[in-house]
């Protein structure tokens, strides 16, 4: 059992590090509130247990202190939504799940005399959201004062945002400073992202192949580099697949290649032949002839491709290709997309692999699925359901990939 899930929060007022971080349009409404569901579990067992919660997160990149734009505040009413859908008096509730309602309160301060009053006021099964941190500088300077006076508000720190875990701001690693071993924790969403990270990185079975894609492989030479030690298997995707293929003598037209990378594709494909791992490379490409979505398309070996063109998906051989290696596979990680998946063109070959991941995680493998784009696409494809684990937290889950002590985890284990 974990310290969360054996901890009692009764009568205790918990300050929990969330990912707020959430999309909002131009009416400041919620467009993806993914990242607050995630949350809700931890919130929810605290409250079951009759205490308190104190949410505090970070909501954009504001530059100059207090903006209208950035503030928590426009969460507030999908917060109360979420923790009240089963509750007594929603419409989703049903016999024998029925709840209290759940009250949020916000303050228009993290720190100060309005957030110190209003969090001291909270009573069990209430809730506290903050406003944001990043009005202060102080958060992301990893200020020591900031970050005691952000712990006064607490009996217990949470740390339940793994997509903020690579940072050491604050409120992600600075302020368990401030709390007893015994008073700091992760939440249920961060022990499911360091579970599933450690059994993939640690405990995986055997074919593991690791499913690499995105625009640049300088952003993924790291992670590539410390699977090479892990992975019996790395498939290479999207424009970072053209830079290997031209290191090996390939013609690829007009497709994104880092020239200045051409020697490091080669050193990778070197060391994974030192080691036994079989790198995969499409065999054929979605070309157009223009990076737009009424381009025209056409169909050419990767290593072939005419100039004047551009590979912008994988092909229809590469997606098989993919696929087999995929469903044979006991353990599997994706981070990147294997083309342009934004435009209908261009999304088959990162719809494919969505698919083949899918299928052999029902046929008994691991799979975890993590990184921006990745995400994107498993929730556009409606695969989320589909895989073994979908992490919240890109940056934080490739540095965790590269090897990399990431500042949020280590200040709780600490």
């Amino acid at each position: 059992m974990s310290k969360f899930t054996a901890n009692n929060f009764k009568g205790q007022k918990a300050l929990i590090r969330v990912d707020f971080n959430v999309p909002l349009n131009d009416q400041f409404e919620i467009t993806d509130d993914t990242r607050m569901k995630a949350a809700i579990p931890t919130i929810k067992k605290i409250l079951a247990d009759g205490g308190m919660v104190i949410l505090m997160s970070h909501l954009g990149r504001p530059k100059d202190g207090p903006t209208d734009k950035y503030s928590l505040k426009h969460l507030v009413k999908r917060l109360s939504e979420l923790l009240n859908e089963n509750s007594v008096g929603s419409r989703a509730s049903g016999i024998g799940s029925q709840q209290p309602q759940t009250t949020v309160f916000f303050a228009n301060d993290c720190i100060g005399e309005q957030a110190f009053l209003t969090a001291n006021m909270l009573r069990p099964g209430e809730v506290l959201l903050l406003e944001n941190l990043r009005f202060y500088k102080e958060e992301e300077k990893g200020d020591l004062k900031f970050a005691e006076k952000l712990s006064a508000l607490g009996d217990v720190w949470v740390n339940d945002a793994f997509g903020t875990a690579h940072r050491a701001h604050a409120s992600t690693a600075v302020i368990a400073k401030f709390f007893p071993a015994e008073k700091r924790m992760f939440g249920l969403l961060m022990e499911s992202e360091v579970a599933s990270a450690e059994k993939v990185l640690h405990k995986a079975e055997k074919p593991f192949v690791a499913i690499i894609g995105g625009a640049k492989v300088s952003d993924k030479i790291l992670i590539i580099e410390n699977l090479l030690d892990r992975a019996t298997d790395i498939i290479i995707g999207g424009g970072m697949a053209y830079t290997f293929i031209k290191a090996q003598g390939g013609k690829t037209g007009n497709s994104l290649v880092e020239v200045d990378r051409l020697e490091t594709a080669l050193d990778i494909l070197k060391k994974a032949e030192g080691k036994g791992v079989c790198i995969h490379l499409p065999a054929d490409s979605v070309i157009a002839d223009k990076f737009a979505a009424d381009a025209q398309t056409s169909v050419a070996p990767s290593n072939n491709i005419p100039d004047g063109w551009m590979g912008l998906d994988i092909g229809s051989n590469a997606c098989d290709q993919f696929s087999n290696v995929i469903k044979k596979s006991r353990t599997i990680l994706w981070n990147g997309p294997m083309g342009v998946f934004e435009m209908p063109k261009f999304q088959h070959g990162t719809k494919a692999v969505a698919v083949a991941i899918s299928t052999a995680t029902q046929q008994g493998s691991f799979s975890l699925v993590g990184g921006g784009d990745s995400v994107a696409a498993i929730n556009q494809f409606g695969f989320s359901e589909k895989v073994s684990y979908v992490s919240t937290g890109g940056g934080a889950m490739l540095e965790y990939f590269e090897g990399k002590t990431l500042p949020g985890i280590a200040a709780v284990l600490s």
